[in-house]
């Protein structure tokens, strides 16, 4: 995905525009391959790994109600951690995932289900994926390109 994170970098750079990323099941991976790409610093602020839900509330400020109602692995608490990254981080634009990378899941939330939000001017937007029972390693990098895809689409509809 280096192509794809090279072309978020350039085009944030081109625009003025900051990333910020509040990433659970993925750990970190968004935020590191974003990273790798050299002038990245111009344009990313930081990364939250809140993969419990206690940092989940305590860094990205998700309501403890909202954790309990829909769990960790939902849209509404992907909105709260996106929601709550940009506002924490003041970024133009902040991608957030969580989700079940497996093994594990059950029938009402199966392996391989991760939701998304993105926060931008434009507001925030979520959505769910089943990537399905691709194995930890494939559902993870699965996730991670689907949320730099987010981030491009972003910016390119930004102004």
């Amino acid at each position: 995905m280096a192509d794809l994170s090279a072309q978020i970098i350039a085009a944030a750079g081109e625009k003025g525009l900051t990333i910020a990323t509040a990433e659970s099941c993925t750990g970190g991976m968004v935020s590191a391959s974003l990273t790798d790409i050299a002038g990245s610093s111009a344009v990313f602020e930081r990364g939250y790994v809140t993969y419990s839900n206690a940092a989940k509330m305590e860094l990205l400020g998700v309501s403890p109600a909202t954790l309990e109602a829909f769990g960790a692995v939902s849209t509404e608490v992907a909105h709260e951690m996106a929601a709550g990254a940009q506002a924490r981080a003041r970024v133009h634009i902040a991608v957030s995932i969580t989700g079940i990378a497996g093994p594990g899941g059950s029938a009402h939330k199966p392996e391989g289900r991760v939701c998304f939000g993105i926060a931008s001017a434009a507001g925030v937007s979520v959505e769910q994926v089943d990537f399905g029972a691709l194995g930890r390693a494939k559902v993870r990098m699965a996730a991670r390109d689907h949320a730099l895809r987010m981030i491009l689409q972003v910016i390119a509809t930004a102004d």
